[in-house]
This record gives C-alpha cells, sequence and structure tokens, in this order.
C-alpha cells in the first residue's frame, strides 16, 4: 500500500510514541488506529521487543484439559469416557494420553453409560461457556477507556439505530429514545450528558406487557436511572395475546423504558446531521 511522502519519516519519533501505548496497555490493533500506521511491517518494527500485555494473550485452555485427560487415564478411564468428560476431541486426547497405560476393558451397564453421557455433555456446555467468558473479557479489554469523541459518535450511531426518527411522510423532529436493556439506556444518557442537556429536560415512561408486574418495572426503572418514580409519564401497557408464546416473563422482565428529551427539535437535526457526517466519513475512506 502506498503512502503519503513523508509520513513515517519521524521514524524514531513513533517508535516513542508507540512503545509508550504498549506499556500503557494497548494493542496493536489500538496502536495502529491510534498512531494511523497502516503498514504492518512497519508496526512490527515500531514494536519490535516490546512484550505484548497481559490481556491480550489468550489463556491456553487445552493445557488443562491435556493434565486432566491424563489423570483420567491413569484412573482407568477410556477415550470415550474422556471424551464426554472433558468434551474433546479423541484424536486430541490420544496424542496427549498415548504414552500411558491401556485400561482393562470392562462392559458398562446403560445406567452407567447414559450417566457419562450426561456428564460428557453437561462438560461441553462448561467449556463452551467458558470459551464465550474468556472471549467476551478479552473483547471488553480492547475498548479501553472511551474519549469524548468515541462517546460522542458511539451515541450518534447508537441513537440512528435505536431512537425514533423523522420519516418524509411524518415529520416528527423529536429525540425519543426506547430499550430493554439497562446497558443501553446507561449508555444513551451518558451520551446525552456529554452533549449537555439538563436532566430537567428529560422524560420517562416505562412501556410493559399487561401481565407483568409493572409497578416493579417501574421501580426497576427510576432506580436505574435516579429519579422518582412518581415523576415518570404515564406507562404504556401492551396488550397480551394469548396465542403468543412470550419468553419474556420471567424476574429479569422490567419492559422497555422511554427516553423523552423535551423540547429536542434542535438536538435531533445536529443527531441526524451527525449521523450523515458517519455514513460521509466512511465513505471518504475509499475502502
Amino acid at each position: 500500500m502506498a503512502h503519503a511522502p513523508g509520513k513515517y519519516a519521524d521514524f524514531e519519533g513513533l517508535r516513542t510514541q508507540a512503545v509508550a501505548l504498549r506499556r500503557s496497555g494497548l494493542s496493536r490493533r489500538q496502536i495502529r488506529d491510534r498512531l494511523h500506521v497502516d503498514n504492518n511491517d512497519l508496526l512490527n518494527r515500531l514494536l519490535d521487543g516490546e512484550p505484548a500485555p497481559e490481556w491480550t494473550k489468550r489463556p491456553n485452555a487445552k493445557d488443562d484439559l491435556k493434565a486432566r485427560a491424563r489423570e483420567l487415564r491413569l484412573q482407568g478411564w477410556t477415550y470415550d469416557q474422556i471424551q464426554v468428560e472433558l468434551g474433546c476431541s479423541k484424536s486430541s486426547i490420544s496424542l496427549w494420553v498415548r504414552d500411558l497405560p491401556k485400561p482393562e476393558h470392562k462392559k458398562r451397564t446403560h445406567e452407567e453409560s447414559s450417566a457419562i453421557a450426561k456428564r460428557g455433555w453437561e462438560a461441553k456446555l462448561r467449556l463452551r461457556d467458558e470459551e464465550r467468558q474468556r472471549t467476551k473479557q478479552s473483547a471488553a479489554q480492547e475498548v479501553g477507556q472511551l474519549t469524548d469523541r468515541e462517546l460522542f459518535l458511539l451515541g450518534a450511531g447508537l441513537y440512528w439505530a435505536e431512537g425514533s426518527k423523522s420519516k418524509p411522510y411524518a415529520r416528527r423532529e423529536r429525540v425519543t429514545f426506547i430499550n430493554s436493556d439497562p446497558d443501553m439506556i446507561t449508555v444513551f444518557l451518558d451520551w446525552l450528558a456529554l452533549l449537555a442537556v439538563e436532566p430537567e429536560h428529560l422524560r420517562f415512561a416505562v412501556h410493559i406487557h399487561e401481565t407483568a408486574d409493572v409497578a416493579r418495572a417501574e421501580q426497576f426503572w427510576a432506580d436505574h436511572v435516579g429519579v422518582e418514580r412518581t415523576t415518570f409519564l404515564k406507562t404504556t401497557l401492551k396488550k397480551h395475546i394469548p396465542s403468543t408464546n412470550r419468553k419474556n416473563i420471567d424476574e429479569g422482565y422490567h419492559g422497555c423504558l422511554r427516553i423523552d428529551v423535551r423540547s429536542g427539535t434542535e438536538l435531533y437535526r445536529r443527531i441526524e446531521g451527525w449521523w450523515y457526517g458517519i455514513v460521509e466519513g466512511v465513505r471518504s475512506r475509499g475502502l
């Protein structure tokens, strides 16, 4: 990829910045984006000799599995038993334990086979969940500390995806955001605070199925946003349709919270402009 003349002329200065960012705990991708270095060879030279931060190193789960497989083999377990217990492949087990003595063959009862199969499935689910959690934790750490600009752009995209929008056939330039995810509500409110929207300009209302515990849901959202429940607008109840098979009926169901910004016409127009600016910025990258 060709670069503008002189873009990387100050190599030592760029390396000093890259090393400082690496030692502060940033990943290669974060350093690349911060310094606008789109050449992998150059990035390798800039970071030469600098170890990766611990959070970028994925734990090797197979080491634990290997040790456990060898332990079970020494207890007389077969490949099949180890496979269902640990949820890994027979080929891996064979590599890990092939130097150990083979156990004596013993015919299993139906109950024993069923119990082993159950333990195997539970082990597989556990491993999947552990891998899921490792991936999510690693990804979360990649984000790091958000700058005001990053939150600004994130909020504009979040609103355009989830907030109400004016239509050519129904011109309603107002800022209204509704969501069932408390974390989405938190991010949206922080974004409004960044935009200097005063708390007294916000109005809240709950949208929920009529068969739910309405009072409990209202209190949940009031606590979440830090206002008195009595300040909420009238709750909107969704009619229950008996033929539908609703899944969101447990204690974790709180309906949705609607956030309205009073006198938000000017803000809505700016949000729309910000979104179009983001789109134009993406187009201008020419990727």
